[in-house]
């Protein structure tokens, strides 16, 4: 069940949980987590926007405290439901802001919904192309991981655990199917691009395919940081986006 501070935002028979916080002025930042994580894992970030604006931190559907569903939505469905959220939800200037596979949803909603969604973040996206395999990215994640500091590994162990194997497999099938690449050419929103020096997950190359792909995108790399730059460095992350917003990055 969510906790006091989230409610649940049902669409036929799936459910997300959205927790509000933040000032009721400025921006509206929309966060979607990376595929087994769940809205606390944007702990620190969350708390750093919410002094810029409104900031909806998402679990989705079969993470964290959403309830799973009978079968996990294709990237593209997933894009469709963030859009039906913010339009049902009257969130106003929304900025997506997605981490990983949230990125993935972030570049389909995007690409499907122009007229709603003008400002997009894409925070160590995947899947890189040329590592489309799941024994592949599983060793990427454990090299990543395994300089990380002890929170960041106990809390993203704790999301997985959560989620279960079970759930997490049949959601891997949807976000390794994915092809990213071919729905960037169609992102016509502002686009920010962050990644972490040291990310094994998302290589340096694979990004700068990604910008030369957005017609409107930038990058920036964060030094010294992996594929969790979003948790170790937070209040950097949130100065990014928030200039990114203002159109000062």
């Amino acid at each position: 069940m969510p906790t006091p501070s989230a409610h649940e935002f049902r669409t036929r028979e799936r459910v997300t949980v959205v927790a509000e916080s933040g000032l009721h002025s400025g921006p509206s930042f929309v966060l979607l987590h990376g595929i087994g994580m769940g809205r606390h894992y944007c702990g620190a970030l969350t708390e750093a926007l919410g002094m810029h604006g409104r900031v909806y931190a998402l679990d989705l559907p079969g993470f964290g405290d959403a309830p799973e569903p009978e079968n996990p939505l294709t990237m593209a469905q997933s894009g469709d439901l963030i859009a039906e959220l913010v339009q049902r939800k009257h969130i106003v200037r929304p900025v997506l802001v997605g981490h990983s596979m949230g990125a993935q949803v972030a570049v389909e909603a995007a690409a499907r919904h122009p007229q709603i969604f003008e400002s997009i973040v894409l925070i160590s996206p995947t899947v890189n192309p040329a590592e489309r395999r799941v024994r592949t990215q599983a060793l990427r994640l454990v090299q990543d991981l395994w300089g990380a500091q002890a929170r960041v590994f106990g809390i993203g162990l704790m999301y997985y655990l959560k989620a279960g194997p079970r759930w997490y497999v049949k959601k891997l099938g949807s976000m390794m199917r994915h092809e990213v690449e071919k729905t960037m050419p169609n992102v016509r929103a502002n686009t920010l691009v962050v990644r972490g020096s040291e990310d094994k997950v998302c290589p340096r190359e694979w990004v700068e395919t990604i910008v030369a792909a957005i017609p409107r995108s930038r990058l920036v790399e964060i030094p010294g940081s992996g594929h969790e730059v979003m948790m170790t460095h937070g209040k950097r992350v949130a100065s990014l986006i928030v200039r990114h917003t203002e159109g000062r990055v």
